[in-house]
């Protein structure tokens, strides 16, 4: 280890990994890399970067392994089980799509459904909401296999779940929710 800053950081980085191997180089210029190789972190750096300017750079790197690493604990069965339930409670078990899972890639908002495909993806930023407004969510996406927009009619699905307008509130309040959808 290169210094009492990598020492430090090296204890909150083991928590996700075994080990964190800090790379300098005087070929590169500007970019910092990351990469996973046989249960190590390499950080790649350029050689003049200070521990300073690096200290952020790495913290978003934990924060990324962090993210996929409580993504990858997600089950998409138990998000599958859910939406079943609420098809039979709020839509007759009239409900039919390919796949509902969770996925990383949805930061601006909670979910998606492509009536095309079948597809519904929930945002993982969702899994750390309370129940109802995880239930509210997949009710929101379950109404557009039938409605694919965002008209009256789908609202008046959406509103048959009796806990829509808190759970609406509170994805506005987490500042996910599109305050100009209705």
């Amino acid at each position: 280890m290169n210094s009492s800053w990598e020492k430090k950081f090296l204890g909150h980085i083991q928590k996700l990994l075994m080990e964190i191997r800090i790379i300098r180089s005087e070929k590169r210029r500007k970019t910092v890399q990351a990469r996973e190789t046989g249960g190590i972190l390499e950080i790649l750096a350029p050689a003049h970067m200070s521990d300073k300017q690096l200290d952020p750079i790495i913290k978003d790197f934990e924060a990324r392994i962090s993210r996929h690493k409580k993504l990858s604990k997600l089950e998409d069965e138990g998000l599958e089980r859910r939406a079943a339930m609420l098809n039979r409670q709020y839509f007759d078990n009239l409900l039919q799509w390919e796949s509902i899972r969770w996925v990383t890639n949805q930061n601006r908002r909670h979910g998606s459904c492509n009536t095309d495909r079948g597809t519904i993806r929930i945002s993982h930023r969702i899994a750390e909401m309370p129940r109802f407004v995880q239930d509210y969510v997949i009710v929101h996406e379950l109404a557009h296999v039938i409605e694919p927009n965002h008209s009256q009619r789908f609202w008046d699905l959406v509103y048959q779940y009796p806990r829509a307008e808190r759970a609406r509130g509170y994805l506005m309040a987490v500042g996910i929710e599109d305050q100009d959808e209705q």
